[in-house]
């Protein structure tokens, strides 16, 4: 598969919750490091999401916000 996102993140699904319609995603990347995603329950099925599989984050964002306290 190419992508024309470059920030790819590659890691293992370490939890999945499933709502009415949107599932969240949870992904480690690296010892600690966790992207959340939220997806369609359909797309969770079509591609076979299940914790412990691997997956990757694909970011394509024009703005990336930070904050700090």
């Amino acid at each position: 598969m190419k992508l024309s996102a470059r920030n790819v993140l590659s890691g293992k699904v370490i939890a999945l919750t499933k709502g009415a319609t949107t599932a969240h995603v949870k992904i480690e990347i690296a010892a600690g490091a966790i992207v959340t995603a939220s997806i369609t329950n359909e797309a969770v099925d079509e591609l076979g999401l299940a914790v412990g599989r691997k997956a990757s984050a694909v970011i394509k964002a024009s703005d990336v916000m930070v904050g700090v306290d």
